[in-house]
């Protein structure tokens, strides 16, 4: 890479770390991280991503390597995130969930030159990272004879403490992967001019501060759960840092114990929350923001989490991961427009427009556009679903994104979210490929065809529900068949309900036909208004 300028100026943030540099100096013993109850201070996260920036920097990342993070909620997940930036890499954040072939797919696709992952999990994978030609370092967290181990670099004084590696705003910070269509991961490319704009405008309308404590329950690696250590340090608050999405009674015990501020969940998180209200009644008033995104809050949720945190502002929101947040509605609307995600965050803008590029009338359904500095750079090394993605905006050279998702919008610019116009499910606040669902069900011992619809569901977004057609060799049952997805896909993606049918449906040119099959199906269960067609 060519020459850069040095270092930002002080007490500026242009870069993702910058707030690290801002914080640390600002409040250096003032805790930023709670993990597996532990508090770790500003100076101490510092400090620790800097020793091991140097070792990385040592064991050869230049600036612009991609480097995976494959690591469960905790302290070394958070120092490795401002490590790899403090070393000029590009992060890539993986789900500890994700199966190992998944995996090897992203390091390959990525060309990531070092790894730092789960013992557990790196060590799992035997010889098989030898295929990834580009990778020439691997770190571990945990017990580890076969690898050297962070927390020896983190907490070894003689470690050097290296100084951030110059970069500019414009550079690659992150490879945020996200299922698609096709069954294959992409990698969303995010600059550090476009996650620091985020980070700020999202802080900006949930009005946070620096007393805030944050309690965090969903993974790093999705970058609604990334965004809340981002948006922590930047203001120099404090992030509780839990495993992701332990037990409701795990999650209600730590808000009271760390008398946490800011709630982030998903609807599955809150029904559960929920559910245990009513069973014991107990509230936390010193809440003060709970945050939903992905899609609206179900109308059913709102009373309850206003039961549940009675003080606090309750946002709905929206946003997908190649613009990171899109809408957020005044929480002050919350009752008076249901089913609504508001309108643009601050600095953005976000409307619907007809198939011929004009804008759609209010209560008109269309496609949702958003244009503004937080929108992606494009899909690593994948030019044709770049260009779908990213259309031409209203300046030369601008480029604004088309989400493919459907809304309308009333009268008073207020957004409503339809439906997705493509084959992605949503489900839990995840997106989820059906191909790769479909492919998962076919390597099934005694399947032959599968199919994989999406399902409204006022809990999950969208419930995966799959069709399979048995191939006559073995007996297969739905219990046989979630467990098969068990060991071959994350838990988001395995299917709710599993439908086995002596033959699927199928178009005249041999396809299975999804939309006889929804059909169908609605018609013999009479479940036809919550079955969509992916």
């Amino acid at each position: 890479m060519p020459e850069r300028a040095g270092t930002n100026t002080p007490g500026i943030q242009r870069l993702v770390h910058d707030a690290l540099v801002l914080s640390s100096s600002r409040s250096p013993e003032k805790v930023a991280v709670i993990a597996d109850s532990v508090p770790h201070s500003y100076r101490e996260l510092w400090d620790s991503a800097r020793r091991l920036a140097g070792t990385l920097q040592s064991r050869g990342v230049r600036p612009g390597d991609r480097v995976l993070l494959w690591l469960e909620n905790g302290w070394a997940a958070a120092v490795s995130i401002y490590a790899v930036w403090i070393a000029g890499g590009v992060l890539a954040v993986i789900n500890p969930q994700t199966k190992p072939d998944k995996f090897l797919f992203i390091a390959k696709d990525s060309q990531a030159t070092a790894l730092i992952g789960e013992a557990k999990l790196v060590e799992s994978l035997g010889d098989a990272t030898t295929a990834v030609a580009s990778l020439g370092y691997t770190a571990v967290s945990g017990e580890s004879a076969h690898f050297e181990r962070i927390e020896n670099i983190i907490d070894d004084p003689a470690s050097p403490l290296i100084e951030p590696q110059p970069v500019i705003a414009t550079d690659l910070a992150a490879l945020i992967y996200t299922s698609g269509s096709t069954g294959e991961p992409k990698g969303v490319m995010q600059n550090h001019q476009s996650m620091v704009f985020a980070s700020t405008s999202i802080i900006e309308y949930l009005r946070l501060s620096k007393s805030d404590r944050v309690l965090c329950v969903l993974p790093l690696a999705f970058d609604y759960g990334l965004y809340q250590l981002l948006m922590s340090v930047q203001l120099g608050a404090t992030l509780i840092l839990e495993r992701s999405f332990v037990f409701p009674g795990q999650v209600l015990a730590r808000l009271e114990k760390e008398r946490a501020t800011v709630f982030p969940g998903v609807p599955t998180l809150f029904a559960n929350l929920i559910d245990g209200y009513r069973r014991n009644g107990k509230t936390f008033p010193f809440v003060q923001r709970v945050t939903n995104t992905a899609a609206a809050l179900p109308e059913g949720f709102i009373a309850g989490l206003q039961e549940v945190f009675p003080k606090a502002l309750v946002f709905s929101m929206y946003g997908l991961t190649e613009c990171k947040r899109a809408t957020w509605l005044d929480p002050e609307q919350l009752s008076l427009r249901p089913g609504s995600v508001g309108k643009a965050i601050p600095g953005t803008e976000a409307f619907v427009l007809r198939d011929d590029g004009s804008r759609a009338e209010p209560g008109e359904t269309g496609i949702l556009h958003v244009r503004g500095p937080h929108v992606m750079l494009g899909y690593w090394r994948r030019p044709e679903q770049t260009a779908r993605m990213l259309r031409p905006g209203y300046w030369p050279g601008e480029r604004m994104l088309c989400t493919q998702d459907l809304f309308r919008s009333d009268e008073h610019g207020f957004l409503y979210f339809v439906g997705r116009s493509d084959d992605v499910i949503k489900s839990r606040g995840e997106k989820v490929s059906p191909v790769e669902v479909e492919r998962a069900l076919c390597r099934i011992e005694g399947v032959h065809q599968a199919a994989v619809l999406g399902v409204e569901d006022p809990i999950l977004g969208q419930a995966i529900w799959a069709f399979v057609e048995p191939d006559g060799t073995n007996e297969i049952t739905s219990a046989h068949l979630k467990a098969g997805c068990s060991e071959r896909l994350e838990p988001f993606m395995v299917p709710k309900r599993f439908e086995i049918m002596d033959q699927l449906p199928r178009t005249a040119n041999g396809k299975v036909d999804k939309q006889h099959l929804s059909a169908e199906f609605a018609q013999t269960t009479g479940e036809g208004a919550a079955l969509r067609r992916v």
